[in-house]
């Protein structure tokens, strides 16, 4: 079980042996405090809830404070859940930290994408538009019909793709790398691209 929290910083590039440039994405990390430990018989799961960051004591809940202790001020709280055969020997008040990973390990990852407010169906759904021609106007990135002849009787079909707002999902992206680790930074730098905007918090599964 290898789990890490870090902050999207910005891409860059790595070099190879041979010469073979790899996009990377660069993460800030530091240590994970275990705020909580979670079993099935009092909370209905397992699981382990992890604390990160830090964050202006005025700023936090009295029920947060009540809850992490002496443990920290942390700016984020995430958990990660456990499988039947997973036995950690982590308990309250454990820190773990980018040392579990090395490079070339295979992990996945999960963040919140960027948000992009209300689209059209040209941008959200990659829809052609109108035609450029035959004395069209104002349509080009119009969405056209939406099904007012089918089986519906003029009802608008449930699933019909138009409008609306786009971004700010939760994307999991699998089978990236490990590039490289600076633990004396606290960086990790993943091949490929991550979700989200620069600051974004990126959960790390190896």
């Amino acid at each position: 079980m290898k789990f890490l929290l870090g902050t999207k910083e910005n891409m860059s590039q790595l070099f190879d042996g041979d010469g073979t440039v790899h996009p990377v994405t660069i993460i800030k990390t530091g240590p994970l405090t275990v705020t909580q430990v979670k079993s099935k018989e009092k909370d209905g799961y397992r699981a382990l809830q992890f604390g990160f960051g830090t964050k202006s004591p005025k700023n936090i809940a009295k029920a947060q404070k009540g809850h992490f202790k002496d443990l920290g001020n942390f700016r984020f709280v995430k958990e990660l859940r456990l499988k039947e055969a997973e036995n950690p020997t982590l308990n309250v008040g454990d820190k773990t930290d980018l040392a579990a990973f090395k490079e070339g390990d295979i992990v996945e990852v999960s963040a919140i994408s960027k948000g992009k407010g209300f689209q059209g169906v040209v941008k959200r759904h990659g829809f052609h538009g109108g035609p450029r021609s035959h004395g069209q106007k104002h349509s080009e990135r119009e969405p056209g019909s939406i099904s007012g002849g089918t089986r519906e009787g003029g009802r608008v079909p449930a699933g019909m793709r138009m409008a609306g707002r786009m971004g700010a999902d939760r994307i999991t992206v699998k089978n990236l790398t490990v590039a490289q680790i600076n633990p004396e930074a606290g960086l990790i730098m993943l091949t490929g691209a991550v979700p989200g905007r620069k600051g974004t918090l990126v959960e790390i599964r190896g």
